[in-house]
């Protein structure tokens, strides 16, 4: 019963924190101010608890797994959920279904954390469905907007299809191995064209999730249609929960089909990096072209994917510096949004006349997106390219360097609208208010000093064998 704590204590905190709600939504006597700040709190004692007795182990016959890396890379999706619920704030403590919107974002996480755990492909489908479905509820949060109702037809479709891809690949990787056990199935497979096709299965699954093309058409109306404190939760924390998986499933379960999987990733990549790359070039909508940025830093991640020594560490170490930038860009979104509902990045034109302090971050945070030094950005870029050297193929690597540089042309338009153009109706000084500005000043640490201290990616690669 002491290792079943100590194992699980952030999946029981979690818990504990919903039921907590469920019980403030039934009594009805919190206001909205006092919840947000009772659950950020409890929030955060769950982040801080799962670094306390670090363990090892399995449980329920090995349907659950957890070690220090797992505890690391659920630390970051509860760090960046918790930043999340700052930014917003002020657009939370308006909202009528403050309750709803806790009890759904904390049930996804919570998937996420199981799925993050899962020793097998039962348990891991259990909880990538736990993890979908309530997002799916949060794209139509705005319920007065036609276009919020679409993201969330859009998001459930994407979602069937995509876990009927995955389903089948289970199936027939069942039908092959005789075991859905993670621990078990790299000695069963053998490489064969049917467990090839079983693969391609399982990546087209993943594909959908992590919004790999051609299995992105869905993300970029989700992204606009959505409320931006959830359009960030997708962008940042769904996609990194799925990275961390489907890099352990590539390197821990699936290595004797090293050689499909790896051709797949680059086929994948390429087109990935190319395709958002282009895409956002011609966006006008602010979420729209960091739907499409998205998509291009997803190439990159596959591309660190493809190397066998450090793949592993240098994704995590990505996942947490694009959480940095990725959230800091929409902390600034969303403290605009807020406060006037302008969406468009000719909106953003001389914003930094009227709000330097916001300006700034979102500067840094698309210096970072873009791999500019010293952000960590760069670092970041820099250990995806020298994992996806190791295999000799450096044409994926001049791909991907032609593509960074393609990248900074639509990132720096944004930074130059901010601070050189003119804007026929500026955006007032807007008060982002203390959560907010806890938010972005996080964010602002996390960018400039997570590359500049090395240590950072030393303990992640300790933790990883």
């Amino acid at each position: 019963m002491n290792e079943f704590f100590v194992l699980m204590k952030t999946e029981l905190m979690i818990t504990a924190i919903i039921i907590f709600l469920l019980f403030a939504k039934i009594g009805g006597r919190m206001s909205n101010a006092s919840l947000s700040g009772v659950t950020n709190l409890l929030l955060l004692a769950t982040l801080l608890a799962g670094f306390l007795w670090p363990a090892r182990g399995w449980l329920f016959g090995d349907m659950y797994y957890t070690d220090p890396l797992i505890v690391l890379e659920k630390a970051i999706l509860i760090f960046g959920v918790l930043l999340i619920f700052l930014f917003a704030h002020r657009w939370l403590r308006a909202h009528q279904h403050l309750h709803e919107f806790y009890l759904l974002t904390l049930s996804a996480l919570l998937g996420m954390c199981f799925m993050i755990s899962s020793g097998n492909l039962l348990m891991f489908y259990l909880a990538l469905e736990l993890s979908t479905i309530p997002v799916a509820a949060l794209c139509n949060f705005d319920l007065e907007r036609k276009t919020s109702a679409e993201a969330a037809l859009k998001m459930i479709m994407a979602s069937a299809f995509s876990s009927g891809l995955l389903l089948l690949g289970i199936s027939f990787v069942y039908g092959i191995t005789g075991t859905i056990s993670l621990q078990v199935m790299p000695a069963a497979l053998g490489g064969s064209p049917l467990e090839t096709a079983a693969f391609v299965l399982l990546f087209s699954g993943f594909a959908f999730k992590l919004s790999v093309v051609p299995f992105h058409l869905w993300t970029a109306d989700v992204y606009e249609g959505s409320p931006v404190p959830v359009t960030s939760f997708l962008s940042v924390i769904s996609k990194g929960s799925v990275a961390f998986v489907f890099i352990t499933v590539l390197h821990k379960v699936f290595i004797p089909l090293y050689d499909a999987w790896y051709l797949a990733l680059f086929v994948a990549s390429v087109a990935t990096m190319v395709i958002g790359n282009l895409f956002a070039l011609r966006q006008q909508n602010i979420k729209r072209f960091l739907a499409f940025s998205s998509i291009a830093q997803v190439g990159f991640i596959l591309l660190g994917m493809g190397g066998l020594e450090s793949g592993i560490p240098v994704v995590v170490y990505f996942v947490l510096v694009y959480l940095f930038s990725n959230l800091g860009a929409f902390a600034v979104v969303s403290v605009i949004s807020s406060a006037s509902g302008r969406e468009d990045i000719s909106d953003y034109n001389g914003l930094y006349k009227t709000n330097p302090w916001l300006t700034w971050v979102m500067a840094l945070s698309l210096f970072s997106l873009a791999g500019i030094p010293p952000t960590a950005g760069f670092f970041g870029k820099i250990f995806l390219l020298a994992s996806g050297s190791e295999s000799g193929n450096f044409t994926w690597v001049a791909i991907a360097a032609l593509n960074m540089v393609v990248s900074l042309y639509y990132y720096l338009r944004i930074v130059r609208a901010m601070f050189m153009e003119k804007n026929d109706r500026p955006l007032e000084k807007i008060h982002a208010g203390l959560h907010a500005n806890t938010a972005l000043a996080v964010c602002l640490a996390g960018i400039l000093l997570t590359g500049v201290i090395g240590s950072v990616y030393k303990i992640i690669d300790s933790l990883v064998y």
